[in-house]
Order: structure tokens, then sequence, then C-alpha cells
């Protein structure tokens, strides 16, 4: 069992055991008071437990994220003068900037998300956290360098307080547009979410979907499919979605693959890689059905087998035909999906011996073990960096800035992506419009699912492996 699986099930765990308390209080409540108080508090509980505690949070906002950082990497003689940051020292404007502050929530923030607005002149961002948070937080000042040294820029609480000893690390940002980038999607959709602003800057970007995305798909059950029917045609559809959308960005078709693998089926085909691993709802062992549109032939099309080996035989021969210098994958710590940690796996082991070696491989987390809502905030803000409290690992954080146009162009392009159509099931509408009017969170103008809301932002945040 995944940690993100353990944390899950311990969640459900806690709110069995509070569901069961609460109602046992309702029930001595109706015996010694009037009838009815105890379904007006149940409904009173409901809509604040919707409204304020039904985020996905697996750790105690009061806990401090832990990074370690590269020390050649800190910048000396970071400090606030009033509500400005200052810094001595001189900063590249690209640079990807860093800045470690304590966070402490307000008696609002735990009601209304907390949020540190970044200003200078007439341009702010808005950073969101946890409710209730009171620990070491890490803020994402990419693109605020010139401000940073003139003295504009200015860090204020909003239902928080910023306090304590500010550190700041600054890292160099290659200009990736003019490299060969290949771009390593364990699903339809992923690259769009977590690098469309990079690959469609990028001169010559590939982008290699390893997996049709097949299952779940009542969504067309609902059509009046049977399962397998609908099982089948949204993996087409989503086959479809890898090599058609990235056209948007001006990726050619040639450089667009989809592999057609089994979803969720990744870990069982690495754990015997001679085996064919069918579809878990699909009722197909052969992949060829979802790799039809691909523009060149590739290995496993000669038995369209679904095993491991096969699918590296696959990348082999695309690695060695796009020859990228930055390969884009899921981070292996980071992100817990098991089709992505699956395919950061299989790339590194497609690269073992290979006569080709990329110069920089960029890893992305599209899910969190421990945070659902990451990255927290609005549409349109910056991506503070993600809760992490294990600093064994040395982190090399990557910022890439989106431009307003480029963040719409992005949205459009997931607003294609079929599988980011459908409405969100009725019970999530009714939370999100509670939220919206109590907690005070803003709906994304560009859809109802949430990633157009997560994904679609002031930056695209990367770790360089």
């Amino acid at each position: 069992m995944s940690r993100k699986q353990q944390l899950l099930k311990r969640h459900r765990r806690n709110k069995r055991v509070g569901l069961l308390i609460g109602l046992l209080l309702l029930v001595v409540i109706g015996i010694w008071g009037a009838w009815w108080l105890p379904l007006v508090l149940g409904v009173l509980a409901w809509v604040a437990h919707e409204a304020w505690f039904a985020d996905h949070l697996f750790y105690a906002p009061n806990e401090d994220y832990q990074y370690r950082f590269s020390a050649d990497a800190e910048v000396a003689r970071v400090r606030f003068e009033g509500n400005r940051l200052r810094v001595d020292s001189p900063l590249q404007a690209e640079a990807t900037l860093v800045l470690a502050i304590q966070v402490k929530s307000g008696w609002l923030g735990r009601f209304l998300d907390p949020v540190v607005e970044i200003s200078a002149g007439d341009n702010t961002d808005r950073q969101a956290f946890e409710r209730g948070v009171n620990g070491v937080r890490y803020l994402n000042l990419s693109g605020w360098a010139p401000a940073l040294m003139s003295g504009e820029l200015r860090l204020r609480g909003r239902f928080c307080a910023v306090q304590g000893a500010p550190r700041l690390w600054a890292w160099g940002t290659p200009d990736y547009s003019t490299q060969r980038v290949m771009v390593i999607a364990p699903h339809a959709d992923d690259a769009e979410l977590a690098a469309f602003g990079l690959y469609s800057q990028a001169d010559k970007p590939w982008i290699v979907t390893l997996t049709a995305g097949e299952i779940e798909a009542e969504h067309y059950q609902h059509m009046g499919l049977d399962p397998v029917e609908a099982s089948r045609i949204k993996g087409r559809l989503r086959a479809w979605d890898s090599i058609a959308v990235p056209l948007w960005a001006g990726v050619p078709q040639a450089h667009c693959v989809q592999l057609g693998y089994f979803c969720l089926q990744l870990p069982a085909m690495r754990a015997t890689p001679d085996q064919p691993v069918a579809s878990r709802e699909a009722e197909l062992s052969d992949i060829r059905l979802f790799r039809q549109f691909n523009p060149f032939p590739l290995p496993a099309d000669a038995d369209g087998l679904p095993t491991w080996q096969n699918l590296l035989a696959d990348l082999r021969q695309l690695l060695l035909t796009a020859r990228p210098e930055v390969i884009v994958l899921p981070h292996p710590v980071l992100d817990p999906h098991p089709d992505h940690i699956c395919a950061q796996q299989a790339v590194i082991e497609a690269l073992q011996g290979l006569e080709w070696q990329p110069s920089t491989v960029l890893g992305y987390a599209n899910h969190l073990h421990d945070n659902d809502r990451w990255p927290m905030g609005d549409a349109g803000a910056g991506i503070a960096l993600p809760p992490l409290f294990d600093d064994s690992l040395e982190l090399w954080p990557c910022s890439l800035p989106l431009s307003q146009a480029l963040q719409r162009d992005k949205a459009m392009a997931l607003g294609m992506m079929h599988d980011l159509q459908p409405s969100p099931p009725f019970k999530r509408r009714v939370r999100r419009w509670l939220q919206r009017a109590l907690a005070g969170r803003a709906r994304s103008p560009y859809g109802e699912n949430e990633f157009f809301r997560k994904a679609v932002r002031r930056h695209e945040l990367f770790w360089r492996l």
C-alpha cells in the first residue's frame, strides 16, 4: 500500500469515528431537548464540514514544511524592512527564487484561506496556504528579482501574519525553449497540466503519452453504452486528445505519440516484465486500438502485447528518434500516482545503456501524497512550494513563468481534454457552492474541473533530477 493510500485510509477511519461520535451527540440532544434540534444541528454540521473541513489534508497545518536546498544557492543578507523584502546580493532576472518564512494564521484564517500577497507597483500575486497554518512555508518569488533588488517588493499577510527571519534561495534557470524537449505523460492531459507552457515555447517539443486512460468511464455509460463500450470509447477519445491537443501549442503531429498501454496497469507490467497485462475494464489485451493515430510504427506494434518489455522498447526507439536534451517526467518522490511512478521508472530504465542521454531531467507533480488541493489558491495565482516533511533529499526547484496569454492558451488546451469536460458530481458541486458562499473561494473562470484552478497558474513548477 502506498503512502497516499495509507493516509487516505487513516483519514477515512478518523472521519467515520468522528461521524459516529457526532451522531451519538445528536441522539443525546434529541432525547434531552426538542425533537427538531438534532435535525437542525445535523444540517448545520454538514454545511460547516463541506464549507470548512472537507479538504483532503493529511497533516496538521501547524507542521513546518521541511526542505533541503544546496547551501551555495542561499542568498546572503536578506531581511524585512517593514513589509518590504530587501536583498543586497545581485540576482538574475529569470532566476528561480524561493523564500522561506513563518506564516501564522489569524482567527479568520481558520475559515478563509490565508494568503500572502506579493506586490510591486501594480503587479500583484497571491499565494495561499492551509487554513489554520502556523509554520514554515515556502513562497515562489520567481519573476520578482528586479523588484526585489530595487527594494520595491512587498509582502502582506491576509488572514495571516508573515513572521520570522526570511531565507532566500536562488537558482539559475536555463532557456529550455531553444532545446529539444520531450514530455512524458502517463495519461492524456498530464503533459498539459504540468508543462503546457514549457513545451509550447520549445523549438522542438515531443509529447509521449504512455496509457490510454480508458478506465472510470461512467460518463459514457450514462450515454447508454455498456461498461466495455464506454471504456473503449473513452480510451479512443483520450488517445485522440494526446495526439491532437498539442497541435494547439504548435507541436507537430509527427512529434505526438500515444503508446496505448492500459491505465493503472503499469505497476503490474513492471512486476512481471514479460507477461501481458490486460485492461481492467475494456476487455482488451491488445494495445493497438489506441495507437492508430501514431505518426510512425513502434516496436510493440508487431504483437500489440501490453508488457513492460514492449514499453521499454517503444521508449528506447522514441528516445533515439527524438534525441531530447530535456526530458520532463513525473517526480519519483513528490507524485504518488502509481502510473506516474512507473512512467518515471520506465524512462530511467530505457535510458540505461542507451547511446543518447539527455542533459537535463525535470520532474513534475500533478498529484501529492498529503494535500489534494495543492496548488492552493485561485487560478492565475503563483504556485508556492508543496508540503514536504522529509528533508533527506536535496531538491532543486525550477519555476518557469506563464504570461496571461499563455495561461489562457493552457486553459483552452485543458478544455479540449475529454476527461476534464464532464460536470463534477452533484455533491462536489454543492460543496464548491458552499465554499464560495461561506469560505470565500473563487471559481475558476475556465471550467468546473478542479484542474482548471490548480494548473492554470502564474508559474509551472519543476524539479531538476
